[in-house]
């Protein structure tokens, strides 16, 4: 008999979901500047869709401004259009080979938005989460049943994937009230 199923395999596939929950977060404006900001932003140049940090050095000057440095002259216009196109409501302002990007401050109601944002997000990464569980249990019904573990440590490790699970879910939600009090605040 087996010892169960590879509980440290199932915690790297939850982190791994904290993680991309984490990114995603990040990404969403608060009320400083903050060169992820730019994340999603995808630039046409030389024939494909490339990430905007690989066209051009993103700095943060001052607070409330991003600074965009181009590095290919002839890429100016296309981050300029990529940044305004990228409904994230920025409007860059062009320097020879550089762009500033004020950050204009956020309204009430622009800062719910951001929540519900942030809310959506967190869900997907619980559902991730759930998900790696359910693969877990599966994996510890199929071995019990195919005879390779006995009851016992199939409920033992269950109950392991299960308070792993819950963790996981307590990191999302804490991480999500941090995220959603740094949005709110003035």
């Amino acid at each position: 008999m087996s010892e169960g199923i590879d509980l440290s395999d199932l915690k790297r596939r939850m982190e791994g979901a904290i993680t991309a929950f984490k990114h995603d977060i990040a990404s969403l404006r608060t009320g400083r500047a903050s060169a992820n900001v730019l994340d999603p932003v995808m630039v046409e140049a030389y024939g494909s869709r490339v990430p905007l940090n690989q066209v051009a050095n993103i700095t943060v000057p001052e607070a409330r401004m991003l600074g965009v440095s181009i590095w290919d002259k002839s890429m100016v216009g296309a981050v300029d259009r990529a940044i305004r196109e990228s409904n994230l409501g920025l409007n860059p302002i062009v320097d020879g080979q550089n762009l500033r990007i004020p950050l204009p401050e956020l309204n009430e109601e622009r800062r719910k938005s951001l929540v519900k944002v942030a809310h959506d997000y967190s869900e997907k990464a619980k559902i991730a989460v759930r998900n790696v569980r359910r693969d877990g249990m599966d994996s510890l019904k199929k071995a019990e049943k195919d005879g390779d573990i006995g009851q016992d440590v199939s409920r033992s490790q269950s109950e392991k994937v299960q308070k792993m699970t819950d963790e996981m879910i307590s990191d999302i939600d804490r991480l999500l009230a941090e995220k959603e009090k740094e949005i709110m605040q003035v």
